[in-house]
């Protein structure tokens, strides 16, 4: 008898009905039956063999053999608070967008409190959310240590704290569950290496700097100081703190622009502040100077593809703001961050903005995924 899996003419008949070449008798149908079972069996135990073989060597060499856990929301509904440094940045008004869509996800209600770009706005606003009971709150300080005390009593009430892009207060200082954040010495350096690249290593360069306070943007300026420091014929002309203001940027560059007549590049903490000296440059006829920033928020992805920019990084958001409800998720199901094996520290890294990466870029922003 030809096996069954081999497709025979005998078999064929046996599946659609037709008269089989010779009589077939209950005893022949049964013999069949029983060697399809037992060969089903032997490919059962052989799989579960393999799979357990294979653990035990992922095992054996120090991975754990699941490897991934499933992504779970809520079993009940939870109730969030977030805050980030202010919602007129683009960078915030997306990461609230994500933090609500990772929300609705993962069965999480949350709650927004603008941190409106000012420290002493955010911190009356965190005083309101600390008056408040919450299953876990995700905050991303206007500046370090601006808000350590409200957050304390929200800790001391036993709620979760993730910290998102800036530090709450300098390390060890206070018991948050995690810290979201990019490394904002490598965008500083990666964007600042391209422009003396695109401006050949010499000549007038500016820093427009964030906010002083905020962990990201000392670290971005780190970055850009260890990048031209390699480069003696590079002059910094200005480094003055635009505080993520696209209105202050303005003031500050009509003034530059009109101080200095020669500038061959600027980097910014930022692209809305980018995006903002370009409109004060074009409106001077002063167009030709090199631009780079930090976030890589598609209106920036598509000034490096028109060529208004010349690179960006991206910082990102949906990824920090996302996690965010992940690990608060986490915290509360497992009953603290302890239980629930989140590290202290969780980098969220993004690409350099090239022509090639940018339509990707633009997709995975359009779906909270970057």
């Amino acid at each position: 008898m030809k096996p069954i899996h081999e497709g025979g003419a005998d078999d064929r008949s046996l599946v659609e009905g037709a008269e089989p070449s010779r009589p077939a008798d209950r005893r022949d149908n049964g013999a069949l039956e029983e060697i399809a079972a037992a060969a089903s069996r032997r490919d059962f135990f052989r799989g579960a063999g393999a799979a357990a073989l294979g653990g035990a060597l992922l095992a054996a060499a120090g991975f754990d053999p699941a490897l991934a856990n499933e992504l779970k929301k809520a079993q009940k509904p939870l109730k969030a608070a977030f805050s980030n440094a202010g919602l007129q940045a683009t960078w915030c008004a997306q990461g609230k967008q994500a933090a609500e869509a990772w929300g609705a996800l993962m069965n999480v209600e949350v709650t927004w409190f603008d941190g409106e770009l000012s420290a002493t706005k955010q911190r009356g606003s965190i005083d309101n959310m600390a008056a408040q009971q919450w299953d876990f709150v995700a905050i991303q300080t206007f500046g370090i240590g601006t808000l350590t005390d409200p957050i304390q009593r929200m800790i001391d009430a036993g709620t979760p704290v993730i910290a998102m892009d800036t530090l709450i207060a300098p390390p060890g200082t206070i018991d948050i569950t995690t810290f979201i954040a990019p490394d904002n010495v490598f965008m500083g350096s990666v964007v600042t290496q391209e422009l003396m690249k695109a401006i050949g290593g010499s000549g007038n360069v500016v820093m427009t700097q964030g906010a002083l306070g905020h962990s990201g943007a000392q670290g971005r300026a780190k970055g850009f100081k260890q990048v031209v420091a390699n480069y003696p014929d590079v002059k910094v002309i200005d480094e003055q703190p635009a505080d993520w203001d696209v209105t202050k940027v303005a003031r500050i560059w009509d003034s530059i622009l009109t101080q200095h007549d020669d500038i061959k590049g600027a980097f910014f903490h930022n692209d809305d502040m980018a995006l903002a000296a370009y409109n004060v440059m074009k409106a001077k006829g002063r167009e030709g100077i090199v631009l780079g920033g930090v976030d890589a928020m598609p209106p920036a992805v598509n000034a490096v593809l028109d060529g208004r920019m010349l690179t960006t990084v991206r910082n990102p958001s949906c990824r920090i703001h996302g996690w965010a409800v992940a690990a608060g998720v986490a915290a509360v199901a497992a009953g603290g961050k302890a239980s629930a094996g989140i590290p202290e520290y969780i980098l969220a890294d993004g690409p350099v903005i090239t022509a090639d990466t940018a339509p990707g870029q633009l997709w995975l922003q359009k779906n909270f995924l970057m």
